[in-house]
């Protein structure tokens, strides 16, 4: 059974199990006429029948309890009924003499009475909340968390998210998710694939703010030889590519105008001809679309088709900065750690204080900063436990809890200069394990950016004269490592 339903925040889909027992045969037959004139299915058998089949109810399932000639006791009834479904919803269709003596853990699974002749919309508004008691039982998000392991967290926005998405990934419409950079995006869009009728096809991503605008249709489209100076060869595009499959358009508020305009004619037609060619070719892929910008703003600007802007947000997922859910930061610096260490670069162990300090930063780089974060520290402390006086500078929050530990004893030598046992790096020489040149040379970048912009109060135009090189090479270099620009 799915009904729809207008709730706080829109439209809410009730794919619920019906399941009626009721000793009264008029009744049961009215009620059952009742439910297929509101297009819903439901089972209807008595209490006897029911009771000699011992099936255990369907998943999802609402019961309708109605008048029971056997002499059982309702505790006992919801008891075994929890057994079989801790999120199971009850609707009374009759009253029973023990309901007002059962214990709260059971009240709870009723979640109203229908009267003897129910209305459409009384009828209704119960489903509505059946609905949602299986939504609040806590069964439903631990069965999301595991449908969709790549999204890491279980704070109430990431559980909304999962909701969303459980909703949308197997229907192949388009999906536009929004959200600042670094928050997942595409690792959104990865999971909505994995989990809808195209799984077994392609999943073929495009950033359309990292392809020149003269390359973009190219690149999407494909061209043949001879289509412009340097394509000596055919070429097939990414939606080709895609064929059968998924299309994620990342950073799609980065397309120009005129791009715009070639997509949408693809979208509307699910055709497309590659540059310089005359062979129609059918678009046969699934479109994810994804953006940081505010798109209703640009199209206000004039910098964003409005019409475009229908076709890919079909179905909006929003995901939550990582400032707005702070408390999943322990679990993802936990799972990202597991990432490091496959990686050969050690286990990170926090202290509770250090993992409260990060708690309090505001992450303007999301998750992103997060991963570059633990990938630096990783470095500089292989298999290092982690305090807060271990945490660069900005992601200080709270006071170190144990300043004493950082004070040379009396009477401890000094440190021998010959003897390169400590920190072979921080002395020139390569450690005999060998070391990952490109991650430790990202990390010293990183690191001199950042003390650049604390040092020029965070203008970036400044830090850039100060490190030599061009202010749009610094800002590049920051949306690499999610560095936040002041």
């Amino acid at each position: 059974m799915t009904v729809y339903t207008r709730g706080g925040q829109g439209i809410m889909r009730l794919a619920l199990q019906i399941q009626l027992i009721e000793d009264d045969q008029d009744r049961r037959e009215r009620l059952t006429r009742l439910l297929a004139f509101a297009g819903l299915k439901v089972v209807a058998t008595d209490f006897v029948s029911w009771l000699q089949r011992g099936d255990a109810p369907a998943e999802g399932s609402l019961m309708l309890l109605g008048e029971c000639r056997l002499p059982l006791s309702l505790a006992k009834l919801l008891t075994e009924l929890r057994a079989q479904d801790a999120a199971m919803p009850v609707i009374l269709v009759n009253d029973w003499s023990e309901q007002a003596s059962l214990p709260d853990e059971l009240k709870g699974m009723l979640v109203g009475s229908l009267p003897v002749d129910p209305e459409y919309g009384a009828l209704i508004d119960l489903l509505h909340l059946a609905q949602l008691y299986r939504q609040h039982s806590g069964t439903e998000q631990t069965d999301l968390m595991h449908r969709f392991p790549g999204l890491v967290g279980s704070s109430p926005a990431l559980q909304d998210v999962r909701r969303m998405m459980a909703q949308v990934a197997g229907r192949d419409v388009s999906v536009l998710i929004t959200g600042e950079s670094g928050t997942g995006k595409e690792v959104v869009a990865r999971c909505l694939h994995e989990h809808s009728s195209r799984r077994e096809g392609p999943f073929v991503p495009v950033n359309c703010g990292a392809i020149p605008a003269d390359l973009l249709e190219s690149e999407l489209f494909g061209h043949e030889k001879g289509a412009f100076t340097g394509a000596i060869s055919s070429r097939a595009g990414r939606f080709e590519l895609a064929q059968g499959g998924t299309l994620f358009l990342d950073e799609i508020g980065d397309m120009p105008l005129p791009m715009q305009v070639k997509l949408l004619r693809v979208l509307q037609e699910r055709q497309f001809e590659r540059v310089g060619g005359s062979k129609t070719l059918d678009a046969d892929v699934r479109i994810l679309a994804a953006t940081h910008k505010n798109l209703e703003r640009m199209i206000a600007d004039g910098d964003f088709r409005e019409d475009l802007y229908y076709r890919l947000n079909v179905f909006p997922i929003e995901l939550p900065a990582l400032r707005k859910r702070s408390e999943d930061i322990p679990l993802l610096i936990d799972e990202l750690c597991r990432r490091l260490r496959r990686q050969g670069l050690g286990q990170l162990h926090f202290q509770p204080a250090a993992l409260e300090s990060m708690q309090h930063h505001p992450w303007p780089g999301n998750v992103r900063e997060l991963a570059n974060l633990l990938e630096r520290l990783a470095i500089l402390y292989p298999d290092g436990i982690i305090g807060v006086s271990e945490l660069p500078p900005k992601f200080r929050h709270v006071d170190e809890p144990n300043p004493e530990r950082y004070f040379k004893p009396s009477g401890a030598p000094e440190p021998v200069l010959e003897q390169r046992d400590s920190d072979p790096l921080a002395q020139g020489a390569l450690p005999e394990a060998g070391i990952d040149l490109k991650a430790h040379l990202e990390t010293l970048e990183q690191a001199l950016i950042d003390e650049a912009l604390e040092t020029c109060d965070g203008i970036v135009a400044r830090a850039a004269d100060l490190l030599r090189i061009r202010r749009t090479t610094l800002v590049e270099k920051m949306r690499k490592y999610g560095i936040s620009r002041k």
